[in-house]
């Protein structure tokens, strides 16, 4: 039996942009493009009328901007995955996207296989992660220190056990990966990020590493 494709939404204010996207996703297989937006305004009539799996989400659009966006997307009960898209690498948007809920970013720029990969380990719950790019936005990011001591307090609250695999999930491990360097089975990793997002009040695996980032465990 087939498994059923990749559902993806596109979202970006740049028609060309959308037509390039769509033609690479909907020839790659695994994936069919359901779906365009604009704008980040248009987004929540598209995902009505068209469910996904992915949204790849740009950051910079006239009315709704991808942040913006990407929290409304996060907090619909069916919520698809976000993948943001973003033309500079130092964006400090793409920061605040990642902690409203997006499992990870890509440069536009980002070569086709790559771009292909990124969507179906987003869809399959395995965020893609820049960890170059993601440790330059750290660096920049406002109030550090506050930043730390929240996530300090936050991991505080982890079992020595849980702590391992919220690092392991910084270092942009798989749960293949990461079961085979803890010497757990996948389902006991599986089991731990539940428990670890469940006990900081967080969306996903990113929202994980960027708290390890946050103290430095990675």
């Amino acid at each position: 039996m087939t498994a059923a494709p990749v559902r993806v939404v596109i979202v970006d204010d740049d028609a060309l942009v959308r037509s390039a996207l769509a033609m690479m996703l909907d020839g790659a297989q695994g994936i069919a493009v359901v779906a365009e937006a604009g704008d980040g305004a248009e987004v929540p009539a598209v995902l009505d009328a068209h469910p996904a799996d992915v949204v790849l989400m740009d950051l910079r659009m006239p009315r709704v901007d991808g942040i913006t966006a990407t929290a409304r997307v996060r907090a619909r009960p069916d919520a698809p995955e976000v993948l943001v898209l973003t033309t500079f690498d130092a964006d400090e948007g793409v920061l605040r996207a990642l902690r409203a809920g997006a499992s990870g970013f890509l440069l536009k720029d980002t070569p086709p296989a790559q771009i292909v990969e990124a969507v179906l380990r987003v869809a399959a719950g395995d965020p893609m992660l820049s960890p170059q790019i993601t440790r330059r936005l750290m660096e920049r990011a406002v109030d550090g220190a506050t930043a730390r001591d929240r996530a300090r307090v936050a991991l505080a609250a982890l079992s020595e056990r849980e702590r391992e695999v919220a690092v392991a999930v910084a270092r942009g491990r798989s749960n293949g990966e990461i079961g085979s360097e803890l010497h757990m089975s996948v389902a006991t990793v599986k089991a731990h990020v539940s428990h670890i997002l469940t006990k900081l009040g967080l969306d996903n695996r990113t929202q994980i590493a960027l708290l390890a980032h946050d103290v430095e465990l990675a």
